[in-house]
């Protein structure tokens, strides 16, 4: 489909109250320095050549996880008290943050459990399963996830690291717009995945403060995208999960979303929506042009540039924000075999 001109009116950031301000990102990223790693930003000259406008890679790729999710789960997991700690941690996951929180909590020694729906490639949870933490695999759906989640706190006590929507993990995501706006500070787009928001919300925030005239869009799949339909419903509403190229961008924002929900609907410029042909593409372009590997949700912002669905006016950033693809579906993408 062609760019989806949603309801989203982006606001000054000093005229709200949001959950998460710039100040909450400056502390993570203080917290986190140490334990994650500060990515590279690289002109593309294939994409600044195609669009005539200077195009910019963040490279979470190069993240230890090959992600961005260690930033908000480190930020979320480094906050917490003694006794939190040691009651065990507990998320839900695509797969990503998953790994995010398990890679963290081994860092610090402390024991997670990590529930996922059997839509995560197994490639993902192996990753997780390699960290050390106790892993379930619960239903068909991240929502079906965050059930045991649920069952597991109320009845062990786990101290729950939700994936997307608590103010710490959109700070420590947030860090990554800190990174941007002194990379490039003339900065006019960025093109961010987009899913429950937690990426989103916090780069938006960081980037609204330092640099309000600049574009913030989110980019998501036609299969199941959920921050675009509740915002269009103007409330958080339940999609049905479906099979996708870009698997890190499923799930819902939970009906009692209160955090990244009104920060993605009060600062989003606008939403843009890919086929899986179109996500492929931008899956292949990264590889043979770039000589990065990006999973499905990491290539969206490319791949809606090569789509022709987001017209660019000045100096951009595409967040790459994940790497762990199944090398298998990598090859065939990048083969012209599958989509």
């Amino acid at each position: 489909m062609t760019i989806m001109k949603s309801e989203i009116q982006a606001r000054s950031i000093e005229d709200q109250t949001l959950p998460v301000c710039l100040a909450d990102i400056e502390r993570a990223a203080a917290r986190i320095r140490d334990r994650v790693t500060r990515t590279p930003l690289v002109r593309s000259a294939s994409l600044s050549r195609l669009t005539g406008q200077p195009v910019h890679l963040k490279l979470e790729t190069h993240q230890p996880i090959g992600a961005f999710k260690l930033r908000g789960a480190t930020n979320a997991i480094v906050a917490l008290d003694q006794a939190a700690r040691e009651r065990g941690l507990v998320t839900a996951s695509t797969g990503n943050h998953g790994r995010a929180v398990a890679y963290a909590a081994q860092m610090l020694g402390i024991p997670a459990t990590i529930c996922m729906s059997s839509l995560v490639p197994a490639n993902k949870v192996e990753a997780i399963r390699a960290l050390g933490a106790d892993i379930r695999i619960v239903g068909v759906s991240q929502d079906d996830a965050q059930e045991e989640v649920d069952r597991l706190v109320a009845d062990h006590g786990l101290t729950p690291i939700p994936p997307f929507d608590h103010v710490d993990i959109v700070a420590g995501q947030g860090t990554i717009g800190l990174e941007i706006v002194e990379d490039l500070p003339d900065l006019s787009t960025v093109l961010i995945p987009l899913s429950g928001g937690g990426l989103a919300a916090g780069i938006a925030v960081a980037v609204k403060a330092l640099r309000p005239q600049a574009r913030i869009i989110g980019i998501s799949m036609e299969r199941g995208a959920a921050m675009h339909a509740s915002i269009t419903a103007g409330r958080p509403v339940a999609v049905r999960e479906e099979q996708t190229l870009a698997d890190s961008l499923g799930g819902g924002i939970g009906l009692s979303n209160h955090v990244t929900f009104p920060i993605c609907r009060a600062l989003l410029d606008d939403i843009v929506l890919l086929t899986e042909d179109e996500i492929a593409g931008g899956i292949r372009h990264i590889a043979r042009e770039e000589n990065e590997v990006v999973e499905g949700a990491g290539a969206v912002g490319v791949g809606a540039i090569l789509a022709g669905k987001v017209k660019l006016s000045g100096p951009t950033v595409a967040i790459l924000s994940g790497s762990n693809i199944a090398p298998d579906v990598h090859r065939r993408i990048i083969e012209g075999d599958a989509a």
